[in-house]
Formats: structure tokens, sequence, C-alpha cells
């Protein structure tokens, strides 16, 4: 299927523990897909496994880009083919700049659109108003002495300086108080557009008060539980992720 990132009746693991458990979803252009459920749940574990990690194995069914296996390819040709990872925990690289790591990787992601140094520049400091980041963070290390929320911003200017066709942000909300949140949120609207799919994994409602899925998915022990619009995200600010792992009644057993 064309334009598309399909995740299908997905099974994957690692050192032999099966934690995804057939998970299937599609996620297109434009659209901000909210992905949610507890602790253990196998939300991280698909965020990896879709971006490539090698440490994490797939036992059964596929992922395709534009109906095309993504199984087998290493990380580098998934980005090149539109997928982005952000990931939850950032890393620190000191010695390395925050500017000279981004034109590096837009260079190894878009070879076929190449820039020179003044252009670059000026195509980065226009993704630095788009995601509200002040022009001193490219001189810094990646993520050295960068707060949870500067951390978390970096990583959408990434996502905007790449411009991926599909971006997985592995809890993005993780440890930021409530203006690095808003500030987040701010960044994430600013970053989607009709081009790109967002896959936004998260545990609370919260971020959602900013950034408004259009598709909530609930992922609980491995499966894809329950799916709908932004209001299931409510229900289980409401209700909490129990009443998902309720055994539905035997028919006919009072």
């Amino acid at each position: 299927m064309t334009g598309t990132l399909e995740i299908v009746d997905l099974h994957a693991g690692v050192e032999g523990k099966e934690i995804l458990k057939g998970v299937s979803l599609t996620v297109r252009p434009g659209e901000i897909h909210a992905l949610m459920g507890p602790n253990g749940s196998g939300k991280s574990t698909l965020s990896y496994v879709v971006a490539g990690h090698p440490k994490y194995q797939v036992l059964s069914g596929d992922i395709r880009v534009d109906g095309q296996s993504v199984l087998g390819k290493a990380p580098d040709w998934r980005a090149q083919h539109g997928i982005f990872l952000g990931f939850q925990y950032p890393v620190e690289v000191p010695g390395v700049g925050m500017a000279t790591f981004l034109r590096s990787a837009y260079q190894s992601v878009h070879p076929e659109k190449p820039l020179d140094v003044p252009q670059f520049h000026k195509y980065l400091k226009e993704k630095l108003r788009l995601v509200g980041m002040d022009a001193s963070f490219l001189q810094r290390s990646i993520n050295e002495g960068f707060s949870g929320g500067e951390k978390k911003r970096a990583e959408l200017l990434q996502m905007a300086v790449l411009s991926p066709r599909f971006a997985i942000l592995d809890e993005t909300d993780s440890g930021l108080d409530i203006d690095a949140l808003r500030q987040v949120g701010a960044a994430i609207n600013a970053a989607a557009s009709p081009t790109v799919g967002i896959l936004l994994v998260t545990h609370y409602q919260r971020l959602l008060n900013y950034v408004k899925p259009h598709h909530v998915h609930v992922l609980v022990d491995g499966k894809i539980a329950e799916s709908g619009g932004s209001d299931l995200a409510l229900k289980l600010e409401e209700k909490g992720y129990g009443w998902l792992r309720e055994e539905p009644p035997t028919p006919g057993v009072v």
C-alpha cells in the first residue's frame, strides 16, 4: 500500500522472549496516532523494532513502507526511506556539536538533496524557529548539559531537520514538568504536517491535552486491546488500564 507505514501481525521480542504478540497498525502521512499502554506492554519494543534496533528480533509478521518490507534492512536504510525514531532517553555525546551532527545526519538521510554549508545553516535556522529553540543550542554538544525538556525538543529539532515521512516519538513526555510539556507539545504540533505520519508513544493523556491525535491505540500485554478517537485517551485517564485486562464473561454464565 503506497503512502503508508504498515505494521502487519507483528510478533517480536528480545533474548528469546516474545513481547509483541500480533500487532497490526497503519499510519498515513498527515495522521497522528497515539499509542498508549501500561509499563511492560511493548510500546518501546514496537518503536525499536520498526526503527531496526539489532537487539530485537522479528518472529513473524511484517513492517512495510509503501508496500515494501523493511525487515532485514539496516536502521540507516530505514531512515533514508522515511522512518524516524525519537528516543525516550536521548543520549549525551560530548565533543560532538549539535550543528555538525545535524548536518551529517541530514546528508546521510538525504543524499539526493545536498546542501552546502550556507544553505544548510539557513535551513537549520528555519527549523529552529519551527520548534521554538534558540540558535545558541547549536553551539553545544549533543544533549550535554541539556534539561529533560531541552533534550526532547532537540529530538524534535532532529525530526524537523530530517523531515521524515513517519516519525515515532517514544514517550516524548517522559520526565517533563508542565512548562516543558507545553513547549514539547507545541514543537510536535509545529513539526507535524500533511507529509508526515506520527506515532506518539505515551503512558498518559496529559501530552494529548496539547497534541490532539486522530487515532488512539492501547497496547496491553503485547496486543492492541482497543482503538478509537481522542475520547479513548480521556477514558483511560478516568478508568486506567485495568478494564482492558478484564476477561469477558463466559456466555450463559451469570
